[in-house]
């Protein structure tokens, strides 16, 4: 079966609630995780918030300070569960990507991620990660709605 779980979180209600499925599923079946989360690197062009009121370097260790805080929360979430756990943080223009991209470098034999089930109009503006990764995997995805 599955030895090497990767895990997306991106710390929203759902996103946390896919993260437990994930390690109890992960538990249940004796494998390890990694659990990932992306951030998007600085850009100079810009309207959203963080990016205006940071310099490159203050937003770059901001957003990492972020992801730490994330994935620690993430491991040790994987602690309570006696699962074995890895972490890793990415800068990524593109959430899917660096997702695809870390199970491929861990050598993960599954994705186990949340889908926020957009529809219609919302699902087009503004896209779908999930979809995105149920699209361009090489391997098994397992979607917690």
């Amino acid at each position: 079966m599955y030895k090497h779980i990767l895990i997306p979180t991106d710390g929203t209600e759902l996103g946390t609630l896919a993260l437990k499925q994930g390690l109890a599923f992960a538990k249940g079946i004796g494998a390890k995780v990694t659990c990932v989360t992306a951030y998007p690197p600085f850009h100079t062009f810009t309207m959203e918030a963080d990016f205006l009121a940071d310099t490159p370097a203050l937003y770059r260790k901001n957003a990492k300070a972020d992801a730490k805080k994330l994935l620690d929360q993430a491991a040790a979430l994987a602690k309570t569960h006696a699962v074995p756990c890895d972490t890793v943080a990415v800068e990524h223009d593109y959430p899917y990507e660096a997702i695809l991209n870390t199970a491929r470098k861990q050598k993960c034999d599954l994705i186990a991620m949340a889908s926020h089930g957009r529809r219609g109009l919302s699902a087009v503006v503004l896209g779908s990660e999930t979809q995105k990764v149920l699209t361009h995997s090489t391997i098994p995805v397992l979607v917690y709605r």
